[in-house]
């Protein structure tokens, strides 16, 4: 191998001379920018050992790192030679360069290769062509740094300050995050209609007014259908006199009495025609008017061989229909006097998103604004058969013209017409709503509750429900106990530091202190600094730290408590780190508190604890009171003041007026509107796919001309049929 050209050229100076890595830059240049020189002033650069790939990054905290100049194609450390010098050439004494500025990169004339200067590789050397090596490497120095930093929380865990929170501060429940929380498609409320806002008791009178009527003409259309029930139904024997002449007149004048002593609910029917708010009420006339004509034209277009018109099943609607008008307004006036009882009423919502991304219910204090609005708006059933009942109406005439004319029998006409309108005419259309509503209400006002019409009932459907301190221990449920005062502190300044505390917290323990501070003859006091924490209070009066909260608060707080101190439920107060006080309390609970939770809950309503009694904590109902706390969800501390907020936002939408204390009208309202909902719905489903049926029965009838199975006695056992399931799902509205 050949020598190094260095040692040739220092070779007569007595310990060569010694260069810097700042002259070799200067001399050779760094990078890319490399700049031009003379093949005489060309020394090789000394070759540096290349690290192994995993020391590839510089070390942590190390001296100050030198960019190497970047090379191409480097040969192997260990196996490149230095370029030898020329043999005719003359040393040349090396000298510093001068600095220049920085030149614009020229391209390179090929030389050759013994005067070549190739530059190392740095730390990016081959990996930079080759994105897979590069792409190792960066993968290893991630792993190298996570390994070197994966265990520095170890241990924090045993920290005193930690496993002293774990020990004193009660478990709270956290929210899901924005992007991981499942979001629920809901489709937009029916806006209430444009009624005029009527008070609560001005409604209660109007709704009065005829009611007693209306129950004495329900009662005497229903004494009619009894003859003409007779007169429809060969199962009696009919005297010799009464030809079925006479028996058609007869059922002709029983209905046109009906259809006179129900006038006022079936011209309320034909109004809706000019509202486009078609109900069964509106059918009902149209197959009212078309069975009337069939029965005074049968004998003289088409005698039927006997058989009678369907007089009997239309006065069975009719009686109906007033009976169901009576229990809808029946409700309707319970409900508003509830409302109207109370002078500051308690009003619940059903805020969107309001805790977990879910629809919550929420009670605040307020006027009841909408109430009188939304209690004149149409129900569930109506607004079910405002959808079905023109395809109905048109489906009837265009089929009994086809079975009818189209059969070139045009003398069928008002038979098919009375035959496909009546069987359409679902009885249970007027009690879809009614029978759950009355039920409900009668229920509801005994709780001192009201649902604000079926705007208020389509309100509902949250999985969610704030429960505060006067839902779970309303006033009367909470009394003191005994008050103890420990040092020189006086008793006033102890129970007027606690007192301002508390006011100033908003929990139910107000009343109780605001008691005790009246009986003391002490006043409030100003303070500043105020905080919440889990488990207590604090603020700054008058110069000095007053802490207010439970057991576990002070023992946070380092505070010295008794030795053998016995107190469950308790206030205690300290003052500048020093005891001040003990408050003893006394919670009982109250005998709504526990069905009405567990009722929540089978209905899969999850209650959210909203408290800002700082003793009101999970561990506290589950021990002292045996309440299914595992069910329930408790948010920290700061969230349940927002939730408890009197001056949040709250939808416009009511669903009910309650004007009691405690959860117990809360939770019947609540879940007897779900159910109220739930009811009707599918009593009024029912009763649609009834009346298609009796239409596409009716007209496969009357197609055939089977005059024997169209009779109206199987008509009216068709209709009833159909009638059995209403009330029997109204009956278990009321069952919870």
């Amino acid at each position: 191998m050949a020598k190094d050209r260095d040692d040739e050229l220092n070779k007569d100076e007595p310990g060569g001379e010694e260069f810097s890595l700042e002259e070799i830059l200067a001399e050779f240049g760094g990078g890319s920018a490399r700049k031009k020189r003379d093949k005489e002033d060309t020394v090789p650069f000394p070759i540096v050992p290349k690290r192994p790939a995993a020391q590839s990054a510089p070390p942590k905290g190390g001296g100050r790192v030198v960019a190497f100049p970047s090379g191409k194609d480097a040969e192997p450390v260990g196996k490149r030679e230095a370029p030898q010098p020329k043999k005719d050439q003359p040393p040349v004494e090396r000298q510093a360069a001068p600095k220049r500025p920085p030149e614009p990169e020229e391209p390179q004339e090929p030389e050759d290769d013994d005067d070549k200067v190739v530059d190392f590789p740095g730390d990016e050397g081959p990996a930079a062509d080759n994105p897979i090596a590069e792409g190792l490497n960066r993968l290893v120095r991630k792993a190298d740094d996570y390994a070197a930093h994966m265990f520095e929380e170890e241990g924090k865990e045993h920290e005193e300050e930690v496993r002293r929170a774990e020990a004193y501060i009660p478990g709270t429940d956290e929210e899901e995050e924005e992007e991981d929380r499942p979001r629920r498609e809901r489709r937009p409320r029916r806006q209430p209609p444009p009624a005029p806002d009527l008070p609560a008791a001005e409604l209660a009178k109007r709704y009065s007014k005829g009611l007693k009527s209306l129950g004495v003409r329900g009662t005497l259309v229903l004494l009619l259908f009894l003859p003409a029930l007779y007169l429809s139904v060969d199962l009696l024997p009919y005297p010799e006199l009464l030809t079925d002449q006479l028996r058609i007149w007869v059922l002709a004048a029983a209905q046109g009495l009906a259809m006179l002593l129900g006038l006022d609910v079936l011209i309320g029917g034909l109004a809706r025609l000019f509202r486009l708010e078609f109900g069964m009420d509106t059918l009902l006339v149209f197959a009212a008017a078309a069975t009337l004509a069939d029965a005074l034209t049968m004998t003289v277009l088409d005698s039927r061989e006997g058989e009678m018109p369907y007089c009997a099943a239309i006065i069975l609607g009719i009686a109906l229909l007033l009976k169901g008008t009576a229990r809808k307004r029946r409700g309707q006036r319970l409900a508003c006097r509830t409302a109207a009882s109370a002078s500051q009423p308690y009003l619940v919502t059903l805020d969107e998103g309001k805790w977990n991304g879910r629809d919550t219910y929420a009670k605040w204090s307020g006027e009841p604004i909408g109430f009188g609005r939304q209690m004149q708006a149409s129900d569930g059933a109506q607004r079910i058969f405002q959808r079905i009942v023109p395809l109905l109406l048109l489906a009837s005439l265009l089929l009994s013209i086809v079975a009818s004319i189209g059969r070139g029998a045009p003398e069928r006409l008002l038979w098919c017409l009375s035959a496909m309108l009546t069987a359409s005419a679902s009885l249970s259309g007027a009690l879809c709503f009614s029978l759950p509503w009355l039920t409900l209400c009668r229920r509801l006002s005994q709780s001192g509750a009201a649902i604000a019409g079926w705007d208020g009932v389509t309100a509902t459907g949250g999985s969610g429900i704030l429960l505060t301190d006067t839902d779970f221990f309303p006033p009367g449920c909470v009394a003191l106990n005994g008050i103890k005062v420990f040092g020189d502190f006086p008793v006033d300044k102890v129970v007027s530091s606690t007192a301002s505390l508390i006011k100033e917290s908003g929990c139910g323990l107000d009343k109780i202190f605001h008691d005790l501070l009246r009986s003391q003859g002490c006043v409030y006091r100003r303070m500043s600094n105020f905080c919440c924490y889990e488990g207590g209070l604090s603020a700054v009066i008058r110069n000095q730290q007053v802490l207010v909260g439970s057991a576990a608060f002070m023992h946070l707080m380092e505070i010295p408590l008794p030795p053998g101190l016995n107190v469950k439920n308790a206030v205690f107060c300290a003052i500048d780190g020093e005891l001040a006080g003990i408050f003893a309390l006394n919670y009982t609970l109250h005998g709504t508190l526990e069905p009405s939770l567990n009722s929540l809950i089978r209905n899969r309503v999850t209650p959210v604890m909203a408290t800002r009694d700082f003793n009101l904590i999970p561990a506290m109902l589950r021990q002292r009171f045996k309440l299914p706390v595992d069910k329930m969800e408790f948010p920290a501390a700061e969230r349940r003041i927002e939730l408890s907020d009197e001056d949040q936002e709250h939808s416009d939408i009511l669903t009910a007026v309650l004007c009691r204390e405690g959860v117990a009208p809360y939770s019947e309202a609540v879940v007897g509107a779900a159910r109220l909902r739930r009811a009707v719905r599918i009593s009024a489903l029912l009763a649609s796919l009834g009346a298609v049926a009796g239409l596409l029965l009716a007209f496969y009838l009357t197609f055939v001309g089977s005059y024997a199975s169209l009779s109206a006695g199987n008509l009216l056992v068709f209709l009833i049929m159909w009638l059995v399931p209403t009330p029997l799902i109204s009956g278990m509205v009321n069952k919870y």
